[in-house]
């Protein structure tokens, strides 16, 4: 099944979507890569999904990716003696580390790691945002504070400390646990959760041990201040909004969107825009025009993917939601102004013999870029460019395949390890043809890496006629 766009879609499993009519009906809709939130559900819901997820590959003759998404430190309040409370701005409410249920006047709020890092003055954002409270007295094991602004507050609600790093490790114990099980199932990409520092990423690398691609999400302003060292140390990127819009005003986001974006463009590095897309199809069957321009804003700034979350894992809608994305991303793509500007090449081979392809490819009205690679380096390099021509990206592994269902404008496929350089050439051309990106009389340019096997070797580049 070829896809009739270059950027990507990656949806939410839920309960909305556990059955396999469902999940197929998503694939069908437009769907490239799937998220196992391990954040809710249990093992057996994961296996399950996962498990139809391989057979739906089969059926359907392409390489689905599976992302699983850990948790990550949550950082929360503890329960009120009645379930919830009503605050009054400018009331006084402390808090402290006692289990003791809370009340009007104070609550439970069992993580240390937060007394000794507040200081006075600084804000704690509750449920969201919704609730803030300004630090006035603290302590190791205390801190009062003032109610700026909200007013409802109920149980085991989450917490935010905008501007301040937090030492506090990436992977929890139920991170670790969640990790193994995703890796024993084969998850082709692992998302680490509220990244604040590049060592958070080598920790992950060092445990994932490359069974599985490390996505990095950024959901804490922290991260930015080490965003160029986060992003060569991930395999990719997602830009997490919602967290990153309760820490930041609303109006710094988009911005903040843009440059992440670029980073990770300028270093070949997959990148997901998350979080609200299309927020209002998980109750309606269409978007507001905000969430379409949303969508269409991200593919022009040259995303490789836009992930939906709830629209797909608890909406009424999930297949409406998708098939609006998809047709939102072919408008985009279709548009004369849609222009995803390439990046400059590096001083590499690799680089200059991508940046030659997508020239040549232009200059002699080629099918596509056929690139062969074991490790999915060289499909990572022509994808980079952002060349006219769709990718069709050849490799050996199925793991690598996988992980390239990501990646804007690569349609992987997975196929036998070519004998010498022409059976590669005989099997582009084959495969350009079946998998209906050529025609008889048709050019495509063909790149890889010589000797075979070697990552990230990319050195040779060849003209191609169909027969």
């Amino acid at each position: 099944m070829r896809r009739d766009r270059q950027a990507k879609i990656v949806a939410t499993l839920g309960p909305a979507t556990s059955s396999p009519e469902a999940i197929t009906e998503l694939f069908e809709a437009g769907v490239d890569v799937f998220r196992l939130n391990m954040s809710h559900g249990d093992a057996d819901d994961h296996r399950a999904r996962y498990n139809f997820l391989r057979e739906l590959e089969v059926a359907k003759g392409r390489p689905v990716g599976i992302l699983a998404d850990l948790q990550g430190p949550k950082l929360r309040i503890g329960q009120f003696v009645e379930g919830e409370v009503q605050l009054e701005r400018g009331q006084s409410f402390h808090l402290d580390m006692d289990e003791t249920p809370g009340d009007t006047t104070r609550i439970g709020m069992p993580h240390p790691e937060i007394f000794a890092t507040v200081k006075p003055g600084h804000q704690i954002l509750l449920d969201d945002g919704r609730v803030v409270l300004r630090v006035d007295d603290c302590g190791p094991d205390f801190a009062t504070t003032t109610v700026e602004a909200g007013d409802y507050l109920s149980n085991n609600k989450g917490l935010n400390l905008p501007g301040v790093q937090l030492p506090i490790a990436a992977l929890t114990e139920k991170d670790r646990e969640d990790l193994a099980f995703a890796l024993e199932l084969g998850a082709d990409w692992v998302a680490l959760s509220f990244v604040q520092r590049p060592e958070d990423i080598a920790e992950a690398r060092e445990l994932v041990a490359g069974r599985a691609a490390v996505m990095a999400k950024l959901e804490k302003p922290s991260a930015i201040d080490s965003l160029q060292g986060i992003v060569e140390l991930a395999d990719g990127i997602m830009v997490a909004r919602g967290d990153l819009g309760v820490e930041l005003k609303p109006e710094e986001v988009p911005g903040l969107q843009k440059r992440i974006v670029r980073a990770c463009r300028q270093a070949g590095k997959p990148v997901i825009v998350a979080t609200q897309m299309l927020e209002s199809m998980i109750d309606s069957p269409t978007p507001t025009r905000a969430e379409a321009s949303d969508v269409a804003t991200a593919v022009y700034d040259g995303a490789d993917a836009l992930m939906l979350s709830g629209e797909t894992a608890v909406g009424e809608y999930p297949g409406e939601a998708v098939a609006m994305m998809d047709r939102i991303m072919v408008t985009v793509e279709n548009d004369p102004l849609y222009d995803p500007f390439s990046t400059l090449p590096e001083a590499t081979s690799a680089d200059a013999i991508s940046a030659a392809a997508r020239q040549v490819a232009q200059t002699v009205n080629a099918s596509a870029i056929v690139t062969y690679s074991v490790s999915g380096a060289t499909t990572l390099r022509a994808s980079r460019v952002r060349p006219d021509a769709p990718i069709l990206g050849l490799t050996p592994k199925i793991t690598s395949a996988r992980r390239l269902a990501l990646v804007w404008g690569v349609h992987s496929v997975h196929t036998e390890d070519a004998q010498d350089f022409a059976d590669m050439v005989r099997r582009a051309c084959t495969l350009s043809r079946e998998e209906g990106f050529a025609d008889p009389g048709d050019r495509i340019i063909i790149t890889a890496g010589v000797p075979f096997g070697t990552p990230g070797a990319t050195n040779t580049l060849r003209i191609a006629w169909i027969d």
